[in-house]
C-alpha cells in the first residue's frame, strides 16, 4: 500500500510539473508576442523586407531578404555591384544560384517541402503555435550571453531528412525583462555538420511601425547588421520565380 501511494504521488507530481511547464512556456510566448507588437499587428503583415550587411572576406556585403505571406521568399546578395539570388521560392518551387556556374538550380523535393513548410510560418512560428500543432515546453532558467534567460523547447511539425520524418526542435532563450528571445539553438539535421549545434543570437531590438525586430543577428558566427526594415513592401513577382532559360537554336549554315 505504501508503494502504491508513492506511485500515485509520483504520477500526480509528474502531471502537475508538466502542466506548470506547459503553462509557463505558453505564458512566455504570449508575453513575447504581446511585447513585439501584438498578434493583431503580426497577422496584418503581408510582407517584410530586410536590408542588411555582413562581412565577407573582409568586405562589407549588402544582403536583401524578403518574406511574404504565402511562402514567397528570397535572399539576394550584392557582390561587387552584381546582384545574385542566393535562394528564392515562389511558394511552390525552391531554387538557388550555383556559385560555381552562377546558374539557377531547383532544389530537390525534400528540401523544397521542408522550406515551404517553414516559410508557411510567416510572420512568426510562435504566432498561434498551438493551432499549427506545435508544442512548447519550459526547460528552465539558463544564462546566455551573460543574461539570465528562460529556456523554451519549441517543437514544430516533423521535417524529412533522407526520406525519414525527423523532429524539428529549436531552443529559444528569452531574457526575463521583456521576454524577447536573445538566442536560439538547433541541431543541424543534414550535411557535413549533421549532429552539430547551430547557435544564433539576436539583439538591438528596434521598433518598425509598431513591431519590434532585432537589428543585430549572429548566425553560426556570421554577423548580420540590419540597416532597414520595410513592412508590406511592393515586390515584383518575377523576383521569386525560377528564371526562364530561353532555348537558343542555331540557324543552319548557309551553303
Amino acid at each position: 500500500m505504501k508503494n502504491l501511494k508513492l506511485i500515485v504521488f509520483a504520477l500526480l507530481l509528474t502531471f502537475c510539473t508538466t502542466s506548470i511547464n506547459a503553462q509557463t512556456a505558453d505564458e512566455i510566448i504570449t508575453k513575447y508576442i504581446k511585447n513585439i507588437g501584438g498578434a493583431e499587428k503580426l497577422k496584418a503583415l503581408k510582407g517584410i523586407k530586410m536590408n542588411m550587411v555582413t562581412n565577407y572576406g573582409g568586405m562589407e556585403l549588402p544582403v536583401e531578404m524578403v518574406q511574404l505571406a504565402g511562402g514567397k521568399q528570397y535572399v539576394k546578395l550584392n557582390m561587387q555591384g552584381k546582384e545574385i539570388t542566393q535562394m528564392a521560392s515562389d511558394g511552390k518551387t525552391l531554387w538557388s544560384t550555383n556559385f560555381m556556374t552562377m546558374s539557377p538550380e531547383k532544389s530537390d523535393a525534400e528540401n523544397t517541402e521542408n522550406a515551404l513548410q517553414s516559410n508557411a510560418d510567416f510572420p512568426d512560428a510562435m504566432l498561434d503555435y498551438k493551432a499549427k500543432g506545435y508544442t512548447a515546453e519550459f526547460v528552465g532558467k539558463e544564462t546566455k550571453e551573460g543574461t539570465e534567460c528562460l529556456k523554451v523547447k519549441f517543437t514544430k511539425k516533423p521535417i524529412k531528412v533522407d526520406g525519414v520524418q525527423t523532429d524539428d526542435v529549436s531552443y529559444y532563450y528569452f531574457e526575463t525583462e521583456n521576454f524577447l528571445p536573445i538566442a536560439t539553438e538547433i541541431e543541424i539535421k543534414a550535411g557535413p555538420m549533421k549532429g552539430k549545434k547551430s547557435n544564433s543570437t539576436m539583439s538591438d531590438y528596434q521598433e518598425v511601425e509598431g513591431i519590434f525586430f532585432p537589428f543585430a543577428i549572429n548566425m553560426g558566427g556570421q554577423d548580420l547588421k540590419i540597416k532597414k526594415i520595410t513592412l508590406n513592401p511592393v515586390i515584383n513577382e518575377k523576383d521569386f520565380a525560377f528564371p526562364a532559360i530561353a532555348a537558343v537554336t542555331a540557324e543552319p549554315a548557309k551553303k
